[in-house]
């Protein structure tokens, strides 16, 4: 069997690659237009970062894994096209904001089937609306010049955690695929199942009808996102209140109704999914005329947002109320540890309301790039999935350093802002820092990350989110 990608991003690449790991009598080649991004595949040093990535890339690569910018060739060639294609919100027309742009997916389909002259199984594995499959049914059937290709289109969403991916590829709480209620849908299943049941138990391979499978990814994110947003609120009410959100967390967390996951208070999610995800069910709900569901949907992007700016006012009235011409240290751009996704980080927008208030930033992240960061810094808000974005945008001129030390962000800094909960953070020479930074030093821990009775000893002021304030920083 020949399995080709389109997409060769953070969903693609790891998955096929997992894939020829376990399957290696199959052919699988990661296509993308991108050929910085197909040299980055071959190399040495890949793309994306994620713990033991490398590692199945290197087993498999040039045996049974290939990397390509020859859509046209391995995609004829192919039996199954997985489609990983970017499918981010819409920055025009109708539903920008909130919707998903569909243009990368249609234009996928249309190549699949002008090259086509053979049937085959298309997976989306791209996170996309309902009933995108029935959209993209129509473009296949009208751009195949040969009668005799039939395409049968399934929904495999990912729900890989980006830090964990490797893992969550390797054994996953669930392998989802969706497809007709036919029998040439379900003969298309069953060969699905059958790649991921060759390391994946069968009974975590489980079937639905092509909607419940595209709805599910939405739902499932949206779930995981309302559960950061819902603690972080009760994080801001701890803060009023001298409660302690850890404690809080940690109580309900122990109901097993509940569980204890996704119940760390921090200064907001991030990633490529949450937030363009909701706002896509959101606009689904207000397209289908349930406007008090998306009302209860957009809150929790609403609550993100919120916590982001909540954070930077913490800063700011900390420091005497302006942070102008301050040197502000800011530690983590990731928008997790463990991973170099930058996309849709808090550390963004918290940057950009530090920098609005004239503060002088030197950031630190173990493995996001200089480029990255100040590209994102001075991208659009929404545009950032869009990479036919103007380059021009990148000249202007920030008040950023992007440093390769924690300890050289943090010299003659005002104030540390953790962003990300990178483990390196925890092991730092505390004393050393307090001691080279202006007084009084400042720690604003955005992770829960800190000892911050032991930064308190050393001398820091320290706020530490959803905790009882410092007296320092109390009003009145």
């Amino acid at each position: 069997m020949k399995i080709a990608c389109i997409g060769a991003g953070y969903v693609g690449g790891p998955t096929m690659a997992m894939i020829a790991l376990k399957c290696p009598e199959f052919v699988v080649t990661v296509l993308d237009i991108n050929e910085a991004r197909i040299a980055a595949w071959n190399s040495d040093e890949l793309p994306i970062y994620e713990p033991g990535l490398f590692e199945v890339v290197k087993a498999c690569r040039g045996r049974n894994l290939f990397f390509s910018s020859d859509a046209a060739k391995h995609v004829k060639e192919a039996d199954v096209v997985f489609v990983s294609v970017n499918t981010p919100t819409k920055t025009r027309g109708i539903g920008a904001g909130k919707a998903a742009d569909l243009s990368y997916w249609e234009s996928a389909a249309r190549m699949i089937a002008s090259v086509s002259t053979s049937s085959k199984i298309i997976v989306e594995k791209s996170t996309v609306p309902v009933k995108t499959a029935a959209a993209i049914e129509k473009v296949l059937a009208r751009n195949t010049s040969n009668p005799d290709v039939r395409f049968e289109i399934l929904s495999n969403p990912e729900f890989l955690a980006e830090g964990t991916a490797v893992k969550d590829l390797e054994a996953p709480d669930r392998v989802l695929v969706g497809g007709k209620d036919t029998p040439s849908g379900q003969r298309a299943i069953s060969v699905l199942r059958g790649i991921y049941e060759h390391w994946v138990p069968c009974e975590r391979v489980i079937s639905s009808n092509l909607w419940s499978a595209e709805l599910s990814k939405l739902a499932a994110n949206a779930f995981l996102a309302q559960r950061i947003s819902s603690i972080n609120s009760i994080s801001a009410l701890c803060e009023e209140t001298g409660a302690d959100v850890r404690q809080v967390s940690d109580a309900i967390g122990m109901d097993s109704r509940i569980g204890s996951k996704f119940l760390n208070a921090s200064v907001g999610f991030g990633g490529s999914c949450f937030q363009k995800d909701i706002l896509n069910l959101v606009y689904i709900c207000e397209s289908q005329g349930l406007s008090q569901v998306a009302e209860y949907w957009n809150q929790v992007v609403l609550m993100n947002d919120w916590q982001k700016t909540r954070f930077v006012d913490r800063v700011i009235s900390a420091m005497f109320n302006t942070i102008n011409n301050k040197k502000i240290a800011v530690l983590g751009f990731a928008f997790k540890k463990d991973t170099s996704d930058t996309r849709e980080t808090p550390a963004i927008d918290v940057c950009k309301g530090l920098i609005d208030d004239g503060g002088l930033l030197s950031i630190y992240d173990p493995k996001v790039r200089e480029e990255q960061v100040m590209k994102d810094l001075l991208t659009p808000k929404f545009q950032w999935d869009h990479p036919k974005t103007s380059e021009t945008e990148f000249n202007k001129h920030l008040p950023v350093s992007v440093v390769g030390d924690a300890y050289e962000a943090c010299k003659d800094s005002h104030g540390i802002c953790v962003l990300t909960e990178w483990d390196e953070f925890r092991g730092l020479d505390y004393k050393r820092v307090f001691e080279s930074m202006s007084k009084p030093a400042f720690v604003f821990d955005g992770r829960d990350l800190l000892d911050h009775a032991e930064l308190r000893k050393i001398g820091f002021v320290v706020y530490a989110l959803g905790k009882p304030l410092d007296p320092f920083m109390t009003r009145g």
